[in-house]
């Protein structure tokens, strides 16, 4: 349970403050979330979750392919270059993605481009626990997935990110 920021008694500004960046780049869904009311009943990052991802399922192909999108790619040019959000960053670390080999960074590269030219979004995994050769394995075999199978993989990735990272939000 949160210490001291309980969603349901919190002000619009600082609800969206605080777990606008839950799902990456998508403030819509905290939005959405917080106008059409919030209770007790998603005063816990489990619930809050559960309410969240139901605003995602609800919103339909298009949005859901937005916020897909808005992800980056693993061990991409935007974690070279530094520009990742500060969860991204964290997360990425944490799977020790930053220290790829050569062969490891080239494999990375290319599944990535291959995956978004099959799929029309970057590949998503909560990583989480992992370390990068296991995600690279995982990578492998996601890019095998037909386009349907992998979309809702995809999300479901994302809402397993979106949990993490409201148990980090104390």
């Amino acid at each position: 349970m949160y210490q001291i920021n309980i969603p349901s008694q919190m002000s619009r500004e600082d609800f969206l403050r605080i777990f606008g960046g839950v799902y990456e780049h998508s403030q819509w869904i905290a939005e959405q979330l917080y106008d059409s009311g919030l209770t007790s009943r998603q005063d816990t990052p489990e619930a809050l979750q559960m309410a969240m991802a139901t605003k995602v399922e609800l919103a339909g192909k298009e949005p859901q392919l937005a916020l897909l999108r808005a992800h980056p790619d693993l061990a991409g040019k935007l974690a070279v270059s530094g520009n990742l959000t500060e969860e991204s960053t964290s997360e990425q670390a944490s799977a020790d993605l930053g220290n790829c080999t050569p062969e490891e960074f080239e494999a990375f590269q290319s599944l990535n481009d291959h995956y978004k030219e099959k799929f029309g979004f970057p590949f998503i995994l909560a990583v989480r626990g992992y370390h990068r050769t296991e995600i690279l394995e995982i990578f492998k075999q996601r890019a095998d997935n037909d386009v349907e199978a992998e979309f809702n993989e995809a999300l479901t990735q994302v809402h397993k990110i979106a949990l993490l990272r409201l148990n980090e939000i104390k």
